[in-house]
């Protein structure tokens, strides 16, 4: 088995820094037999399936896995982190920071034959920011964008409200990635079904609860930073199948039923060596893993309270013996990816005898029979609904620990697993002190949107980032100045400041990268994309 762990380094945007493009390493199949073209690809997924293929509505992660095989965005990434061209072949802000000149690639066209030009720019745009697309992640990618200014058909202006250095960072990802503005106006419910892009594939057909067949696009026109060849992908198709049980999906894959898996288990990945099966370990970007604690609302108003919770959680040994090795404790808000994260070992370390002492202080003094405590006839509840979804087997176990350990000082900790749906429910009615929610993006500014105040304000589809209810002016002074600035040595302190504040509230207790873990066998050619690390199959092969 080889693992490929790769660097994600991230520079800072310069507004008129020419943009290279760079290609993304291979699985590489070893002694596996010759590539051939043509072929089925199977991949199995454990993520949620998407209630809606188009990532424009709602955005998660789930969505961004498939629409990476037939969408794509603007720009893209090396593996150096700069930003590359993609179908957009360079951005330019004016000095104020207030316009982005974004010059287009031509020639392209979405596979329902419309042109790919400024017009389906400002389409997209506009279908983000329409509240009845209900869009979260996208809508956040573009929530500066004031209007949208069609120069000529390969020339588009983005005219902003306020500065924004990170724009070609968001615009890389596939939740604002370009679709057909005809597959657009058949109206949602058809375009969810299948959204029309100009990727490597096309959507053919969904059967729910099962999979989604995809065929090649015959006509790709290769503009991925990512991609090794011309013309289109090797495969003639993708059936992507939602297998939610691990251990179902490991024995599809060491049967050689399905080429690729995702969310494998921890034993699974280091049992691999010696299998013929490859292993892919691709973090994601932006923040950590972590667990937010909900400030605005009782226990954890109380900074002692908060305090509290993070000295008597002790999530290392878990990490250490659930994960196998395959995950490494956080102490940062940031992925390990992000050159700009700041960490701080000592604000979490554990001190029961400290925990104690706080929720003393708090007047949490009293403990019923089970040994929770109890203050003016209120127990020290903690409800923690758990996404059986985006939270693995492993994780679950780990928050399980958690639980056990906080109940030694008295905390309740209410763990209450559910589907995807009803934890944004949860999220969005309040229903929570604590939560561990993974939120992908590109870059340090998903500071600002993790943990600025207007955070703490519903987008269109009812979801709001900051779900740590952190609402502190100094920290959205420092973060605003850093979504305005394009120095680099100027956004990292700015960055850094934030982070000390943030890691200063306990409102946060990181836990690790988000895992991204794959593994493959009897496929070569599988890479990730080096912005949101999702796979792309647009250079893969199946062996012969």
């Amino acid at each position: 088995m080889r693992t490929i762990r790769r660097a994600l380094p991230i520079i800072a945007l310069a507004a008129t820094a020419a943009l290279a493009v760079g290609c993304a390493p291979a699985s590489d199949g070893g002694d596996a037999a010759e590539p051939v073209e043509g072929g089925t690809l199977v991949y199995a997924t454990g993520d949620a399936e998407p209630t809606c293929l188009d990532p424009h509505v709602g955005g998660n992660y789930p969505q961004a896995l498939l629409s990476t095989q037939y969408l794509e965005p603007l720009f893209g990434r090396t593996a150096e982190g700069e930003i590359a061209p993609w179908l957009a072949e360079s951005g330019e802000a004016s000095d104020d920071g207030l316009t982005w000149d974004i010059a287009l690639r031509e020639g392209i066209s979405f596979t329902d034959g419309t042109p790919f030009d400024a017009e389906a720019v400002k389409a997209n745009i506009e279908h983000l920011q329409d509240p009845e697309t209900a869009s979260s992640t996208g809508y956040l990618a573009v929530e500066q964008v004031e209007s949208v200014e069609v120069v000529d058909d390969a020339h588009v202006r983005l005219h902003l409200s306020t500065p924004k250095s990170a724009l070609l960072e968001v615009l890389s990802q596939h939740w604002a990635a370009m679709q057909s503005p005809a597959g657009i106006e058949r109206g949602q419910e058809e375009n969810c079904q299948a959204p029309i892009g100009t990727g490597p594939f096309v959507v053919e057909s969904w059967t729910p609860q099962e999979s989604v067949t995809l065929t090649r696009n015959d006509d790709y026109v290769a503009t991925a930073p990512e991609a090794d060849h011309d013309g289109p992908a090797h495969l003639e198709g993708i059936e992507w199948r939602f297998i939610p049980d691990a251990a179902t999906r490991q024995a599809a894959l060491a049967s050689g039923e399905v080429h690729v898996i995702d969310n494998p288990l921890p034993s699974d990945i280091a049992a691999a060596e010696g299998q013929g099966i490859e292993h892919i370990d691709a973090p994601r970007p932006a923040s950590s893993n972590r667990i937010e604690l909900n400030s605005s609302q009782a226990p954890f108003d109380d900074e002692r309270v908060r305090e509290a919770f993070v000295r008597s959680a002790d999530p290392s040994p878990g990490i250490e013996t659930l994960f196998v090795g395959t995950a490494q404790r956080s102490f940062s808000v940031l992925s390990s990816v992000e050159p700009f994260g700041s960490s701080d070992e000592e604000l979490f370390a554990t001190d029961v005898d400290r925990a104690n002492e706080l929720l003393d202080e708090a007047g949490w003094s009293e403990r019923d029979a089970d040994g929770v405590r109890q203050k003016d006839g209120e127990a020290l509840t903690v409800r923690f609904p758990v996404s059986t979804n985006q939270s693995t087997a492993a994780e679950q176990s780990l928050f399980e620990q958690i639980q056990a350990n906080a109940l030694e000082v008295g905390f309740d900790v209410q763990l209450e697993p559910m589907d995807l749906s009803s934890w944004y429910g949860a999220l969005a009615a309040h229903d929570y002190e604590a939560v561990s929610a993974p939120y992908t993006t590109v870059g340090p500014d998903v500071l600002r949107i993790l943990y600025h105040s207007d955070g703490t304000i519903p987008a269109p589809s009812g979801y709001f980032a900051n779900n740590a209810q952190l609402t502190i002016p100094e920290l959205d002074e420092a973060l605003e100045a850093a979504l305005a600035t394009t120095d680099e040595d100027e956004r990292r302190a700015l960055y850094t400041e934030a982070q000390e504040i943030i890691l200063g509230t306990h409102a946060v207790l990181p836990l690790y990268d988000q895992q991204n873990h794959f593994l493959t066998k009897g496929v070569s050619g599988v890479t990730t994309l080096h912005t949101i690390s999702t796979p792309t199959f647009v250079n893969a092969q199946l062996d012969g």
